[in-house]
């Protein structure tokens, strides 16, 4: 059985950092491109950074210099280092596994941005 389990969401000030990490299992990970994608209320998920089986990285413009996306493949974990945060970044963050057709979402993490 596939498990993709977040963590490290919370409640945090502007230019704050929080780090969330999500942990694999029932997948052989260093296969898997790796992602993390946000879906604030009323609006459409989108991607926010994304890493290779290979390392390459790719972030959304507007996390750019703030946001960076590492992976462990010999914990099977993936984490997103969040810097200098926003209120809108404010939103439910879910990491995402991608090998060929096979694709899968863990539950989520709420990230709040706020004073």
């Amino acid at each position: 059985q596939v498990q993709l389990v977040e963590s490290g969401g919370g409640l945090v000030q502007p230019g704050g950092s929080l780090r969330l990490s999500c942990a694999a299992s029932g997948i052989i990970f260093r296969f898997y491109a790796m992602g993390w994608y946000c879906q604030a209320p009323g609006k459409q998920r989108e991607l926010v950074a994304a890493i290779t089986s290979d390392g390459s990285t790719n972030y959304a413009d507007s996390v750019k210099g703030r946001f960076t996306i590492s992976r462990d493949n010999a914990k099977n974990t993936v984490v997103l280092q969040m810097n200098s945060l926003k209120p809108e970044d404010t939103a439910v963050y879910y990491c995402n596994a991608v090998f060929g057709v096979r694709h899968y979402w863990g539950q989520g993490t709420q990230v709040t941005v706020s004073s």
